[in-house]
């Protein structure tokens, strides 16, 4: 058999049998992103659990009050609660008597995004689902007596175009098997064993998500979590071998170095362009993740905030993970609704400057500040974060050539132009009347038929 006869058999294999990944970062890294992902830019994060009952300081509510005995949270225990009253006690007040999966999907469905992680399980170890690995500790067996993640993967799968991915906590805060591994310096697995990688097989095979967003990764390496393991069968024998997506938090060794998507840190934003793709995963609620009663307005980024970071993102390659935190009743707070819509209006606008977009050569321009920049296909887009305050919009990075032509999204007809010496355009701006304008905030011009730029 010749050397191109073998080459055509392999590629006649992988074809029909999928490609198949060892359990080494090697293998895993070299796995292509599945274009879908790269194409949405925008999720939605939900950070709901047991924790949404006292909701206040944040998600590590319960880590805050027993482990690092956070002021805040420790008084407030002790003002408004018996001194025998435990974090188990909260579960059955997490009732969500008014959770409408469907509202939800149709809320996420406004806000434009093309994906949603929902958590599943946090570090507190209580299961939106019946696990089976969970014993009472789920939201089946106590607290709303329902199959959360089933009714929302329903809900998004049925009604909307969206994908529906999951987050899963690798640790948990005080499970006393991982306390006892950690305590055998990650010697023994039988918290992996018996409760973390069940779990991530059970939801992988039972809901069959798009997205599976890892976290709690950082007191051990991916040996002792057996990560590599899962992720080669994820990628080359599950369900969703051939959609799926993962970040990179499956170790202390492995986040920002390897997995699918990189998240290095929350509230990510690297400022320059990346190697490997990224995700800023960010919060509206400035300060925590899980929904706080006690949060003042200003610790709500603002509309214009929200937009101005969604946009820097994606100018540099990145997507955006955008969180909002629901009641222990199940409403999304209109706050978070109004800033979902409000992306989600921009983004009828302007959504051809960024859903498909890539990187152009410029991510900012080197004139006017607070404009950044995204390509598709030939046309360039610069997306300004302030409405120009005189009659011309100066650009330094565009390069205009002969038939370059300029438009507003969303505004009919083209711009009257002019080159800049040496590089760059004039844009002139004509008088438009405030019910013509697009939209209320960040404005997209369309340059096409630029000068190519090496």
């Amino acid at each position: 058999m010749s050397p191109r006869t073998v080459l055509t058999f392999c590629a006649f294999f992988v074809s029909v049998l999928g490609a198949r990944y060892d359990p080494t970062w090697d293998s895993i890294d070299s796995r292509p992103l599945p274009a879908w992902y790269d194409e949405a830019k925008l999720g939605i994060f939900i950070h709901w659990g047991v924790f949404s009952v006292p909701s206040i300081n944040s998600e590590w509510f319960w880590e805050r009050w027993l482990g690092s005995r956070t002021p805040e949270v420790v008084n407030f225990m002790k003002n408004n609660y018996r001194p025998d009253f435990t974090y188990a006690d909260f579960a059955p007040q997490f009732t969500a008597e008014f959770f409408d999966a469907n509202q939800w999907a149709d809320m996420f469905s406004a806000s434009g995004a093309e994906y949603v992680v929902f958590v599943s399980k946090h570090h507190e170890g209580y299961t939106n689902w019946p696990s089976n690995h969970s014993f009472n500790w789920n939201s089946m067996a106590v607290g709303p007596k329902r199959d959360i993640v089933g009714e929302l993967a329903a809900a998004i799968k049925t009604n909307t175009s969206i994908h529906f991915g999951l987050y899963h906590s690798l640790f948990e805060w005080f499970h006393p098997l991982y306390l006892q591994d950690k305590e055998n310096n990650f010697s023994t697995q039988n918290f992996v064993i018996d409760k973390t990688m069940p779990e991530l097989y059970e939801l992988v095979n039972t809901y069959k998500p798009d997205v599976i967003w890892s976290d709690g990764d950082w007191e051990a390496s991916s040996d002792y979590w057996q990560s590599k393991q899962f992720l080669s069968w994820l990628y080359t024998d599950s369900p969703v071998k051939d959609t799926v997506v993962t970040n990179d938090r499956w170790g202390s060794d492995s986040t920002c170095h390897h997995g699918g998507f990189f998240t290095c840190q929350d509230r990510y934003q690297p400022g320059k362009l990346q190697p490997r793709k990224w995700e800023n995963a960010m919060t509206i609620d400035k300060r925590s993740w899980g929904y706080r009663r006690n949060a003042p307005l200003s610790d709500y980024l603002s509309t214009q905030e929200l937009l101005a970071t969604f946009i820097e993102t994606v100018s540099f390659g990145g997507n955006m993970l955008m969180n909002v935190g629901p009641t222990k009743e199940g409403t999304i707070h209109p706050i978070f609704e109004e800033r979902l819509r409000d992306v989600g209006a921009w983004l009828n606008v302007n959504g051809e400057a960024i859903r498909s977009s890539r990187p152009w050569t410029s991510q900012n321009d080197t004139i006017t500040p607070h404009v950044w920049y995204t390509m598709k296909n030939s046309d360039v887009y610069a997306i300004l974060l302030d409405w120009p305050t005189g009659s011309t919009l100066s650009l330094g990075a565009p390069m205009t050539q002969t038939g370059t032509t300029v438009q507003l999204l969303g505004y009919s007809g083209n711009f009257m132009w002019k080159a800049r010496s040496g590089r760059g355009i004039d844009i002139t701006i004509p008088p438009i009347s405030a019910n013509k304008i697009p939209c209320k905030w960040a404005w997209t011009f369309k340059l096409s038929g630029l000068a190519t730029m090496y």
